[in-house]
């Protein structure tokens, strides 16, 4: 498991995709900043994914399988782009390990290898976006 707070000197080659949501997020946070509710940014995001066009869903259901019980719809990706990349928004004022597991367990339970967990209330984006590999 790798974890970037933001692309310069962290030596990752970022596939095209990867460039579509750090660029969305950066555009829209630039226009509207910190201080909103996640699903005003979340709005936005998606919006702004659609302009680039690039494809997404939202609030994707996960389920899990416990020892043969499966729970349907236990988790909901905020917005699951092009069926290969998990992104989970926040607007808190830090980010906390509870949050990362969130990320995390969505990646896995979802068999997706690429997640980020964005926080459009930093300062600075960039102080507000992680990367994760498994």
């Amino acid at each position: 498991m790798k974890d970037t707070k933001s692309m310069k000197g962290s030596g990752r080659v970022f596939t095209p995709v990867s460039r579509e949501v750090i660029g969305s997020a950066i555009e829209v946070h630039r226009a509207l900043g910190p201080g909103l509710l996640e699903k005003s940014y979340r709005r936005c995001f998606t919006h702004e994914l659609a302009l680039r066009k690039v494809p997404f869903e939202i609030e994707v259901p996960i389920a899990i399988v416990y020892k043969g019980l499966m729970i349907e719809c236990a988790y909901r990706i905020d917005v699951f782009v092009n069926r290969s990349v998990v992104i989970e928004i926040k607007s808190v004022e830090a980010l906390k390990w509870v949050h990362e597991a969130q990320v995390l367990t969505y990646m896995k339970q979802s068999g997706t290898r690429l997640g980020f967990l964005i926080n459009f209330n930093a300062r600075r984006l960039k102080d507000g976006l992680r990367s994760y590999v498994l």
